[in-house]
């Protein structure tokens, strides 16, 4: 899976710096590092007044925000790989 994380301007302004850590973190506390890619993209085209905008394989999500992320993580990253475990 890879997962890329707006920096652009805009998303950093609205927090990217602090999703990637984030990312980061649940990355290593779910020992994921070997299932998953993180990487910065710049501006992915579909910038949102809320939030960070993330893109996980060719699905684009925006809105992303500490408060909502922990939902976000489970539903479209860890839900997905355990799917795909079987």
């Amino acid at each position: 899976m890879i997962i890329q994380v707006c920096v652009g301007s805009s998303c950093h302004l609205k927090g990217s710096p602090e999703i990637v850590e984030l990312f980061q973190k649940a990355v290593a506390d779910y020992h994921l590092e070997d299932e998953i890619t993180l990487a910065g993209s710049f501006c992915i085209g579909k910038c949102n007044r809320i939030g960070v905008t993330v893109q996980v394989d060719d699905d684009i999500h925006t809105g992303i925000t500490k408060e909502n992320f922990k939902e976000f993580f489970k539903e479209n990253v860890s839900d997905v790989i355990n799917k795909e475990r079987g």
